[in-house]
Formats: structure tokens, C-alpha cells, sequence
């Protein structure tokens, strides 16, 4: 896809510097575009959602990855996230101080702990949440199954390559 850039001259010289996308030519331009869009709304919802229960966007998220995948250990979360096993701890302190999570005793190693979402804490962030999750599988239910099907293909190839590092 190409870009519009604006230059600039620095103390180093002339820097390109990333000021607009263009509009969108092929499908897959459309597609990235789209995607995009959705995921700095989301971000911007999620932030807000965070604000209204005292969180961060990180502990936010950190409570949506343990909702998706379920207990796990701290360093599971952190290959999850991407974090530092640091940054996982740091939020994971957060989130056990403002009773969101607790953090059990790994019955498969002894050395490690499971952490876990307090479902008591965590129904404020249903109200939050409850409400979109209900219009979009309004919306979804609109949508022809075959293209049900496409989508669901094209996020597991997006969070597969992105396990395996390719994005």
C-alpha cells in the first residue's frame, strides 16, 4: 500500500515522516484499512472502559486475555502479551490489588502460580462490555454464514502468524 509523506528537514537531514494513508485501492487494502480503524476504536473503547472501573489499558487487557485463554501462569501471560515477565508481575499486582485476580498455587509446579479472574470484580466490566458484545452478535447474525466462515479463517490466520512471529 502506498503512503503519502510529508519531509521534514531534521538535524540529521531530510526525514520522511508518515502523515496520511491513502485510500484504499485492492480488497486487501480495504481489509488493513478497516482493520486499522477497528482496532484504534477498540483501543479508544477499551481505554474509556478502563478509566470507569480505576484500571489501566494494560490491566484491561490483561483481565481480556485471562477471560480468553483462562488461568494460566504468569509466563504464559507474558508470552501471550508480549510483556516482560516484569511487566506481567507489575500488572498482575495491580489487578490482585483492586481484586480482579488472584493468584492460586500451580497444582502442576509447585514453583510457579496460577492466576486467576475473581468473577465478583469482574461483573462491573460485563456491564461494560455486555452491552457491545450483544450488538455485534445482533449484527453478525445479519451476515450469511459462509461469511461467518471467511471471517473466523481470516482471524485464526491473523493470530496464527502472529504466534508464530510473522507479524
Amino acid at each position: 500500500m502506498a503512503v503519502k509523506k510529508k519531509s521534514r528537514r531534521t538535524a540529521g537531514g531530510m526525514a520522511d515522516v508518515l502523515t496520511t494513508v491513502p485510500a484504499p485501492v485492492t480488497a486487501a487494502d480495504k481489509i488493513v484499512f478497516e482493520i486499522r480503524k477497528f482496532i484504534a476504536s477498540a483501543i479508544f473503547f477499551n481505554a474509556q472502559a478502563a478509566e470507569k472501573v480505576g484500571l489501566s489499558l494494560t490491566d484491561m487487557q490483561m483481565i481480556h486475555v485471562l477471560q480468553l485463554y483462562g488461568p494460566a501462569t504468569p509466563g504464559r501471560l507474558a508470552m501471550w502479551t508480549g510483556l516482560s515477565t516484569g511487566g506481567v508481575t507489575v500488572a498482575l499486582d495491580r489487578l490482585q490489588k483492586a481484586g480482579y485476580i488472584r493468584r492460586e498455587p500451580n497444582p502442576a509446579d509447585r514453583r510457579s502460580l496460577i492466576v486467576t479472574l475473581a468473577p465478583v470484580r469482574n461483573r462491573k466490566l460485563f456491564a461494560i462490555y455486555g452491552g457491545v458484545e450483544s450488538e455485534t452478535r445482533r449484527l453478525l447474525a445479519t451476515l450469511p454464514s459462509d461469511d461467518l466462515e471467511a471471517v473466523i479463517r481470516f482471524f485464526e490466520t491473523l493470530r496464527a502468524a502472529r504466534a508464530d512471529g510473522k507479524t
